[in-house]
């Protein structure tokens, strides 16, 4: 047809770059999601309900949240967390646990506090993860075998280390970005040898380098 043009469909991740955190004020509020206002736009983000207890987000106040955008072939969603540890859970979770999707993990951080989500790990404690809303003991078992055995968290996990906790978050976060517990080590162990001293975020910047 003469004079028709074709413009091909963008996929989502084309249209907007990678969001990393979004900082801005609160339109609206309510356990589990948050409407961010910033730059005229406002954000719908989905948040564990551990963030909306420690934020206890009110409307017209400011917020920064640490983002997770999940994009698929129809849809852009954002997840958000008031701590970079919050964040990385939920990452290890999605990324290096079988069947886990993003609303299974935000239900594990809803049901249980990090550090308790943590040492259930380390003890092998299924029926303690069983115990959120929505987790299965198989799926609890899985979630289990797949981070001891698979990414090995219990060493970076387990109470009692010597290491600082700038170390400790920096194993986290680099095991969320697809490392192992043993290559997250050396990583932290080698950037802490040149840079005495560096923060977690400097030390994963870092460690990502090789």
């Amino acid at each position: 047809m003469q004079g028709l043009r074709l413009v091909p469909i963008r996929r989502p991740d084309r249209v907007l770059g990678m969001i990393a955190r979004l900082k801005g004020e609160i339109w609206e509020a309510l356990p589990g999601r948050i409407v961010v206002g910033a730059g005229g736009v406002g954000y719908l983000v989905n948040v564990p309900l551990s963030t909306y207890d420690q934020l206890n987000p009110l409307e017209g106040g400011q917020i920064d949240l640490r983002i997770y955008q999940h994009v698929r072939e129809n849809s852009l969603t954002l997840y958000g967390f008031a701590k970079d540890e919050e964040k990385d859970v939920f990452m290890l979770l999605i990324d290096r646990v079988s069947g886990i999707g993003p609303a299974t993990a935000l239900a594990v951080l809803g049901g249980l506090p990090v550090e308790g989500f943590k040492q259930a790990v380390v003890n092998g404690d299924a029926t303690g993860i069983s115990g959120v809303k929505g987790i299965g003991k198989k799926t609890a078992e899985r979630i289990i075998l797949e981070l001891k055995d698979k990414v090995g968290v219990v060493q970076t996990w387990e109470p009692g280390s010597d290491r600082s906790n700038d170390a400790r978050d920096a194993e986290m976060g680099l095991m969320a970005l697809g490392f192992k517990q043993a290559e997250a080590r050396k990583a932290v162990d080698r950037v802490l040898k040149e840079n005495p001293g560096a923060g977690s975020a400097d030390i994963i910047r870092l460690g990502l380098r090789g």
